[in-house]
């Protein structure tokens, strides 16, 4: 994934939901989270390396910016940030991360209170883990979806999220005393994982 392919998809997005609030004179929608992510992460290696496997957990903050159609469809689009730990078990990485994604989320929910369900596709997203020990790694060019449903009591909603990242590129930022800024496109990793959320539906 490149960045132009990503703004084209930003720009569709905000096409699409402009079409859709010009046409059933929608309401503004900001939802702010708090989240907190429990994930697997699998890194495949070029032959003859196996692949190793790790988990990402940690909290964060989300946001959402769109349009609310009748309080029962809702159309925007979703950006993540969160500070997880990254721990990979075959090098032994321990470090803490910076991570963010965004993309354009679409869902359906009960007027007011009750069950919201929705789904993401996630164009894209980053994780950057610390150093660790000799090694500085960077996992870029990630996209994926997130599915998940909700209880809405007024403008309170609790969240549960199930997400699933590819990313196509590692940067490998330093190994050892040598900084490096090398990109690998054979070396990839996936991450599954479940977010739990608390986030704040405004309608305006």
């Amino acid at each position: 994934m490149n960045f132009p392919k990503s703004v084209a998809a930003l720009l569709s997005s905000f096409a699409i939901f402009l079409f859709f609030a010009e046409s059933t004179k929608a309401a503004l929608l900001l939802e702010p989270a708090i989240t907190y992510e429990n994930g697997d992460s699998q890194i495949t290696y070029p032959p003859p390396f196996s692949a190793s496997t790790g988990t990402v957990n940690g909290v964060g903050l989300g946001g959402r910016i769109g349009f609310d159609m009748s309080d029962i469809f809702f159309f925007a689009l979703d950006g993540r940030y969160s500070a997880p730990k990254f721990v990979d078990n075959t090098v032994g990485y321990d470090a803490r991360a910076i991570a963010m994604n965004w993309g354009p989320v679409a869902g359906i929910q009960m007027p007011v209170l009750g069950l919201r369900i929705w789904g993401a596709y996630i164009v894209r997203a980053e994780l950057d883990p610390e150093t660790s020990g000799t090694i500085d790694v960077n996992f870029k060019d990630g996209s994926g979806y997130r599915l998940g449903a909700g209880l809405r009591f007024l403008v309170v909603s609790l969240n549960i999220e199930y997400e699933k990242l590819d990313y196509e590129t590692s940067e490998l930022e330093r190994l050892g005393p040598f900084s490096l800024g090398t990109s690998f496109k054979n070396i990839e990793m996936s991450k599954k994982s479940w977010i739990a959320s608390l986030s704040f539906p405004i309608r305006i």
